[in-house]
């Protein structure tokens, strides 16, 4: 059930209805609006009239949520969420952002050098991996804590926020002193533990789809962090596991315009591990923007061949620079900036 309030309805009065909701056993959670703000009421109990709650003072209305992901769902909020991941940017606006970088923190240099190229491209955001989840235990695992003080680092001489994934409960505290936008990968969509650990911290989080999800299971598992208390969700499409052998994963670019109908967080598209192939990168950016996304996340290193890891879908600075450039007429074609 969803209480909306009035609007103009005061902080006072607004305060007294979470107090009541949870006086009765349930969870409160405020979503504020641009003309209103809305309180979802998270719980298994349903024997209170709608009538109790529309005689509270500064109360609109009470709706039940019919959809089984309550407050991912448009019934809560029919607006796009916008959320900020820096004092210039934010996700689900008019612009559309990109977020750029290798795909693992290799040393100091590496990453101050790609850095500096992708921002002078017009990139919003630094991403990089300190931590990899990888398939062999013998691959590369990422630098850890080193690599987390490199981004860091590298935040503060460039000026890019920077985005990294967390793998585990435990290392919530530590990515987070360091990272602006923590990343659930795909592996981990399904890590309920995980979910709810970056659903009680207020960084904004980019929780991808995992390789077999349908939609209804990656608007749930994006639930668990809202129903948590954070609202600062971003999805991203990173591509599912098909029949399909002539890419690495199928990029299900129909998801991006589907969810748009289904919430209102924002979507972003990884074309990179979406196809496993740098000559894909190009197209299907263009394909993701062309349908509605709000965002790309892009792997970049200056020699893709020496890359550490996934270096056969990684674009190079001056392919990610054009890239840019080419993006601009396919932005503006459907009514976006980028």
């Amino acid at each position: 059930m969803i209480i909306v309030m009035k609007p103009g309805a005061s902080k006072k009065e607004t305060d007294h209805v979470i107090k009541t909701v949870e006086e009765r056993g349930l969870k409160a959670v405020l979503l504020h609006g641009t003309e209103r703000d809305v309180i979802a009421c998270l719980g298994d109990k349903r024997d209170i009239a709608q009538d109790f709650w529309n005689a509270i003072p500064g109360v609109e209305k009470a709706m039940p949520i019919l959809s089984p992901y309550k407050m991912a769902s448009r019934e809560v909020k029919p607006t796009p969420s916008q959320i900020r991941i820096s004092k210039g940017f934010s996700f689900g606006g008019k612009k559309i952002g990109v977020i750029a970088g290798p795909c693992a923190v290799e040393n100091k240099a590496q990453l101050l050098s790609i850095a500096n190229s992708v921002k002078k491209s017009g990139a919003i955001a630094l991403r990089g991996g300190a931590f990899k989840p990888r398939t062999s235990p013998y691959s590369f695992q990422g630098l850890e804590e080193e690599g987390l003080e490199y981004l860091a680092e590298t935040r503060e001489e460039v000026g890019l926020p920077v985005v990294t994934e967390v793998l585990s409960p435990e290392h919530v505290e530590m990515v987070g002193r360091y990272a602006d936008i923590l990343q659930i990968g795909t592996r981990n969509m399904g890590n309920f533990v995980l979910l709810k650990a970056v659903g009680e911290q207020p960084k904004p989080v980019i929780l991808k789809r995992g390789m077999s999800a349908t939609l209804d299971e990656f608007l749930l598992a994006a639930e668990y962090i809202l129903s948590r208390g954070n609202t600062n969700v971003i999805l991203c499409e990173r591509g599912i596991r098909t029949f399909e052998n002539h890419t690495r994963f199928t990029l299900s670019l129909s998801a991006v315009p589907q969810l748009k109908q289904l919430t209102h967080l924002p979507v972003i598209v990884d074309p990179s591990h979406g196809t496993g192939y740098r000559h894909l990168v190009n197209p299907m950016s263009k394909g993701a923007v062309a349908v509605g996304a709000d965002g790309l996340l892009i792997e970049v290193h200056v020699d893709p061949e020496k890359a550490f890891v996934d270096g056969a879908q990684t674009i190079t600075t001056d392919n990610f620079d054009t890239l840019m450039k080419e993006l601009k007429p396919v932005a503006q074609a459907v009514g976006r900036d980028i």
